[in-house]
């Protein structure tokens, strides 16, 4: 097909080329391959053009940029913590909370707690966004899944998460299994939620065109429905990779002899702000580091599927 003879594409829409349903989504064209070579990853014609980078776009200036606030805060908070305008006892210096981390580095717990909380948040996050994969797919693509699941399911997500907590100690006592369940209840209800609305509206003129190519099932959802939600599924994850932290801190502040949560609360019964510091930071980091990682995955993700 030419240019001189494509017709005006709008966002979503398919069109039929040769053994190929191409779609048009925003610029690019994607082509997913039909008959013969359908279940072939799709392929994406680049953009063109030699426009210059904008500023913006360019690598270092996003890394100082996000840089920019955390060294204007950090510089305000050692500014005002060693003025006096707040007694040290409500507001430690920067240096008491590194140097709280030396300690607790030094005694071998700072590395053990940060390992710790990491396990359990990835352990509940990988099994909670798996199930909210199966049951938001089984609710997104089945009127029936949908009627008989969403009612239940929507009630218990209007669970607190501390609501919880009594109920999965007395089941699983302090153990281990109580708080990845936790954590995985909390991964699960984002993944679930997203990835169920994100398949119920795939684009329906998608859906016929694959079907017109015998592409039914499974070859169906992998070739067209699935590089159709890509996006909202990685938003899913990161939300619920979110999540799982805060549970995280939940599960840990109630039953818990280890861990970041655990030294949340033994800093603050034992006066020690510093550390109740250096553990909020520690969390924030943390967090930050996985979702980069599923940036990293993202980009990928994108590239492979969507």
């Amino acid at each position: 097909m030419t240019d001189a003879s494509q017709p005006h594409l709008s966002t979503g829409a398919a069109i039929h080329d040769g053994d190929e349903i191409r779609v048009a989504a925003n610029g690019p064209v994607t082509s997913v391959a039909a008959g013969r070579g359908a279940g072939r990853e799709a392929s994406v014609t680049p953009p063109t053009g030699g426009a210059p980078r904008r500023l913006v776009d360019r690598r270092w200036f996003r890394i100082l940029g996000g840089a920019l606030i955390p060294i204007v805060l950090l510089v305000t908070w050692q500014v005002v913590s060693t003025s006096g305008a707040v007694p040290v006892s409500m507001l430690p210096s920067p240096e008491m909370v590194w140097l709280a981390s030396v300690d607790l580095a030094q005694r071998g717990l700072l590395g053990l707690y940060v390992a710790i909380s990491t396990q359990r948040v990835f352990i509940g996050f990988a099994f909670g966004a798996a199930f909210g994969l199966a049951i938001g797919a089984v609710v997104g693509l089945s009127k029936l899944g949908d009627i008989l699941l969403s009612p239940t399911l929507g009630a218990i997500r209007a669970v607190p998460s501390l609501a919880w907590v009594p109920l999965l100690i007395l089941w699983f006592k302090i153990g281990e299994e109580s708080k990845i369940i936790l954590i995985a209840i909390g991964a699960f209800f984002p993944v679930y939620t997203i990835v169920a609305a994100a398949l119920r509206h795939v684009d329906r003129q998608l859906l016929e065109a694959g079907r017109t190519f015998g592409l039914t099932g499974l070859r169906l959802f992998t070739t067209v429905q699935l590089p159709a939600v890509v996006p909202s599924v990685i938003s899913a994850l990161r939300l619920a990779l979110a999540q799982a932290w805060l549970f995280l801190v939940a599960a840990e502040l109630i039953a818990s002899s280890m861990g970041l949560g655990f030294l949340l609360v033994d800093s603050g019964n034992n006066g020690r702000i510093d550390r109740i510091f250096l553990a909020i930071i520690l969390l924030a980091v943390l967090g930050k580091v996985t979702d980069a990682l599923v940036g990293v995955f993202e980009k990928w993700a994108i590239r492979r599927w969507a």
